[in-house]
């Protein structure tokens, strides 16, 4: 498996390939702004190779000039939920947190300008491990 493209954005990577409907539904959901006008800072990875990638193996894959302290996945619970609940990683600490779609600006935009540890996403989760926002 190769490292990942270097990007200035937090990086989306699809593990799961099970349906180009559902990951189509996540794309398109980063890229429509909230009501306040959000959006996430992202870049889409769309490759085979990554198919299946679990958090574990994510340090192993990111190139020593990615800036961003996160990585994105787009696996198979994600793709299976209509809120889209994408698992974001902290590439700080190594730890996860699941976020809807639609809040994922949320997260994005506040730990790429330090305004929030992500702690704060991962203590403001649902009961379920999801952050549907504050």
């Amino acid at each position: 498996m190769n490292q990942f493209p270097c990007a200035l954005e937090a990086l989306v990577v699809r593990t799961d390939f099970s349906s180009d409907a559902a990951w189509n539904a996540v794309r398109e959901a980063l890229s429509s702004p909230n009501e306040d006008g959000f959006l996430p800072d992202v870049a889409f990875v769309d490759d085979r190779q990554y198919e299946g990638l679990t958090p574990d193996r994510i340090l192993d894959l990111v190139p020593v000039e990615y800036q961003h302290p996160l990585v994105v996945l787009a696996d198979s619970a994600a793709l299976a939920s209509t809120e889209r609940p994408l698992l974001v990683v902290d590439l700080t600490a190594e730890r996860c947190v699941r976020v809807v779609a639609a809040e994922l600006w949320s997260i994005e935009n506040n730990l790429s300008g330090a305004n929030m540890d992500f702690h704060e996403f991962a203590d403001a989760a649902d009961g379920d491990g999801v952050f549907r926002g504050f």
